[in-house]
Order: C-alpha cells, then structure tokens, then sequence
C-alpha cells in the first residue's frame, strides 16, 4: 500500500491543535524555529481557544478531521469503500 507524502505545514498545525486541546504547554513545540514552529504555534492557539470554549471531543474531531493532511477514505478493488 501506497503512503502519500504529507504535507508539513498541515501536519505541525493539526499536531499543535491536539497538543492545546490535551491542555499541553506552547514550550512542549517540538520545532525550534521555522515555518513548522510558527504553524505549530498557530495550531495550539487555534486548539487552545476552542480548549477554554469548551468544546466537546465531537465538535474537536469534527474540526481537526478539516486540518487532516492523509486522508482516511480507504477504496478497495471490489468497489466498496469505508466512507
């Protein structure tokens, strides 16, 4: 099976959104400096903001499954998929 190539930028914003929404500090940023730190940091503000909303774990999955960089629909050959 294939993997395609994921997209950094959008890989460090959705992991910084899940680390907000864990209530994780912006100091635990894996990236030093960089486009990947700042999109991390927008990523955690963005998670932070709907953490002290107190949005549920549905309207969460439901908004990172939008920040998601690898798709989840699987297509088999037979023709069925699991969307």
């Amino acid at each position: 099976m294939k993997r395609q190539k994921r997209n950094q930028s959008s890989r460090a914003f959705y992991k910084g959104y899940l680390a907000a929404t864990h209530n994780k500090p912006m100091d635990s940023c894996p990236y030093v400096n960089g486009n990947l730190h700042q999109e991390w940091v927008n990523g955690w503000r963005d998670g932070r903001q709907d953490y002290w909303n107190g949005f549920d774990d549905s309207t969460k999955a439901q908004k990172l499954e939008t920040y998601r960089t690898v798709t989840t629909n699987i297509h088999h050959p037979d023709g069925w998929s699991t969307v």
